[in-house]
This record gives C-alpha cells, structure tokens and sequence, in this order.
C-alpha cells in the first residue's frame, strides 16, 4: 500500500467507531465498543505501517525535539502519514473516554455528540470544553477528584468490604 493510502486509511478505520460514539449512545454493542481498547488497533497496526520504514527519521524527531527536525520527518510521506494515524489513534482513545465518562456523570447525548464531533476535528478544543463541564457537573454533584478509598467530600471514609480472610 501507498503512503496515501495508509493516511486515508487511518481515518477510515476509526471513523465507524465515532460514528458510534456520536449517533449511537446508549446502544449496548457502542457501551461494550466504547469500554474495549481494541478499535484503535488498526490504526495503531497502520501507524506501524507507516513508522517503521521512517524510523530513524522519527526516532530523531522524538528524541531531540526541534521543529526543523519534526518539519523533516512531516516532510516524508509516511512521516507525515505517522502523525496522522498517532493523532487519529490518540483522539478516538480520548472521544472513548469521554463518551464513557459521559454516560457516568449523566450527560445527555445531545451534548455528548456535539462535543466529541468537536474532538475528532480539533482534539483539544473539544476535550477543553468536555474537561470544563466535567468539572462543573462533579462540583454540582459533589463528585470532587479524589484518591481512591479517600475521604468523600463530606469527611467521610467509604465502607469496605473485609478482604479475604485464609481458612484455618
């Protein structure tokens, strides 16, 4: 395959994943889809396509980062198309979050899909915005970040369950 084809390729596998996440919520085979790292394999497999023949060239690119060097290996069409399926690869792995941690904090759809649309155009507009009305609905409902097993918000330390006890 081309480096041209490789580059359309990338989109083309993730984009039924979006289309899933976006016009689908809700729908049980997008909650298991969404839960499940696996649609960004085939992206990932044609970044490796992609990678391993500019190797060298991207390997001095990420190792001494500089523009003139990052300009070289863009300047190679599958240094380019590498990028391209990275970022492709890297904001379905975001809109897979997102969709998730949507549907945990209650978030309508109509919402939801507008925003991860926004994402798979300009990632980190969308996941700005997304990350701002997390923040607002965890203040709201009292869901502040917190350590696993930490105090709740009022204090408070959750209820655990005994762990195993050995059999005498």
């Amino acid at each position: 395959m081309t480096n041209g084809t490789l580059f359309d390729l990338a989109f083309a596998l993730a984009a039924p994943f979006w289309a899933l996440l976006i016009f689908a919520p809700g729908w049980r085979w997008t909650d298991r889809i969404a839960a499940s790292p696996l649609p960004m394999v085939p992206v990932l497999a044609v970044y490796l396509a992609l990678a391993v023949p500019v190797f060298p060239q991207l390997w001095a690119a990420v190792s001494s980062p500089g523009l003139a060097g990052f300009r070289e290996l863009v300047a190679l069409g599958g240094g380019a198309g590498a990028i391209w399926a990275q970022v492709i690869a890297w904001d379905l792995f975001l809109g897979q979050w997102m969709y998730r941690e949507a549907r945990a904090l209650g978030v309508h759809p109509l919402v939801t899909g507008p925003l991860l649309a926004l994402t798979v155009l300009l990632s980190p507009i969308g996941v700005l915005l997304f990350l701002g009305i997390r923040a607002v609905l965890r203040l709201r409902t009292g869901r502040c970040l917190q350590a696993p097993g930490g105090p709740a918000p009022d204090g408070t330390r959750p209820n655990r369950a005994p762990g195993p006890t050995a059999a005498r």
